[in-house]
């Protein structure tokens, strides 16, 4: 029994010694964390445009490396970049359980989504989900601190029933002073702000999985189906079903002013 770990370490020390020996016949092996550091540096800054390109310059490096066999090599690559991704989630502050269920979000996607002919498309499909998971989080910088924390807050409990009054209630102010705030510094009523988040999230559900319309609008506390139809085509202008099926309709995204104002 003993052994065994033994012959595994060895096994593994004398591919090591291999791989040393012959890596020097391929370029550019040498710039490959380098490109990977920088990826990351752009996936979160939200540089979606510059990712996919070091994305598709790490993926080259993979093909001269591993000819034929790139496509399995590039599929556990996805994985390990996810992993990664997740791992600097938990550096942002993300919960560790919405870190973890990202990481096995994309690691499902990955195995059940990727379609080998199409890799490099899924490439870029993975990058605009890291920036999307990624700019959910974004600190917001406007100079009230409730309403930053608030917006924290509706990102990371999205799912649970949320309303103005249990809102308030958390942050120990009224409904009416959070409600003047918020609209004040965010440009929107928070009762839009809500819809808005849960339309944006949706949309995922929408693309990525095999749930129902009616499942995705109870999950999302829609009073029903009609009412996420008519609030999901507000800001998408598309129903949800259209949305499903016309997979050329883009992510709608609010973008929260980045313009600071005085405390009140």
């Amino acid at each position: 029994m003993q052994l065994f770990p033994h012959s595994i370490s060895e096994t593994i020390s004398k591919r090591y010694f291999q791989e040393i020996d012959s890596i020097n016949q391929y370029n550019g092996i040498e710039d490959f964390y380098n490109i990977e550091s920088k990826l990351l540096f752009e996936i979160f800054h939200l540089e979606s445009a510059k990712a996919k390109k070091s994305l598709h310059e790490i993926i080259d490096i993979l093909s001269i490396r591993f000819g034929k066999q790139v496509i399995k090599v590039v599929r556990n690559y996805f994985v390990i970049l996810s992993s990664i991704v997740a791992r600097k989630l938990l550096d942002n502050q993300v919960p560790s359980k919405k870190a973890f269920a990202f990481n096995l979000a994309c690691a499902d996607m990955i195995e059940n989504n990727m379609k080998d002919a199409e890799f490099l498309q899924f490439a870029d499909d993975l990058v605009d989900f890291y920036v999307y998971f990624i700019a959910d989080r974004k600190q917001p910088t406007f100079r009230h601190q409730t309403v930053n924390k608030v917006i924290m807050y509706i990102n990371d409990e999205l799912e649970n029933d949320l309303t103005v009054e249990r809102i308030a209630q958390k942050f120990h102010i009224s409904t009416s002073h959070l409600s003047r705030i918020f609209r004040e510094h965010v440009g929107i009523t928070l009762v839009e702000y809500l819809n808005v988040r849960r339309v944006e999230e949706s949309q995922y559900y929408l693309r990525h999985t095999n749930k129902s319309i009616t499942s995705i609008s109870d999950q999302f506390h829609f009073c029903n189906q009609s009412y996420f139809t008519r609030i999901f085509k507000k800001y998408t202008g598309v129903t949800p079903k259209h949305f499903r099926d016309e997979l050329h309709h883009e992510f709608y995204r609010f973008e929260i002013p980045e313009v600071e104002y005085e405390n009140v």
